[in-house]
């Protein structure tokens, strides 16, 4: 039985329609979702947003930029489980996606893994997202239902 669905986001348009669909399906089966957002720690080391791409019209350390960003993709899930009657939690992590999604799948005792086929990285033309495509390709158990954009 499906009980917990993580929702991996990035606040790309293919994890929204992987998170409406996972919110919809979590509504059937009274399941609760995670919604899950990754600060990618690789790509962006040492690197400032100049001050008028921040909120905060300040210039703040690219981490801080990318959790707030974060918080907020997370946030969209929640509001639409709240909207649907469905129990959520949201988890912000930072570190490598592919490991944080299967490791916080496991650590929650996810039951489902329902993500987007592609996301926000440099590699759209891909035929599969690569985060996608590694998390599929893990070595875990738990089931990947991914939802195409």
């Amino acid at each position: 039985m499906i009980s917990k669905i993580l929702v991996p986001t990035d606040g790309s348009k293919a994890a929204q329609k992987a998170a409406t669909y996972a919110v919809d399906l979590a509504k059937q089966l009274k399941a609760t979702v995670i919604a899950l957002s990754i600060i990618d720690k690789r790509s962006f080391m040492g690197q400032t947003v100049p001050a008028g791409k921040t909120a905060r019209h300040v210039i703040e350390p690219i981490e801080d930029y990318l959790r707030e960003a974060a918080e907020r993709y997370a946030g969209e899930i929640r509001k639409l489980c709240d909207k649907n009657g469905v129990q959520s939690k949201t988890v912000i992590t930072a570190g490598h996606p592919v490991e944080d999604i299967v490791k916080e799948a496991s650590r929650a005792k996810a039951n489902l893994i329902i993500m987007g086929s592609h996301g926000k990285s440099a590699l759209a033309a891909a035929v599969l997202g690569s985060v996608t495509y590694g998390v599929i390709h893990n070595d875990t158990k738990i089931p990947v239902l991914i939802v195409k954009r």
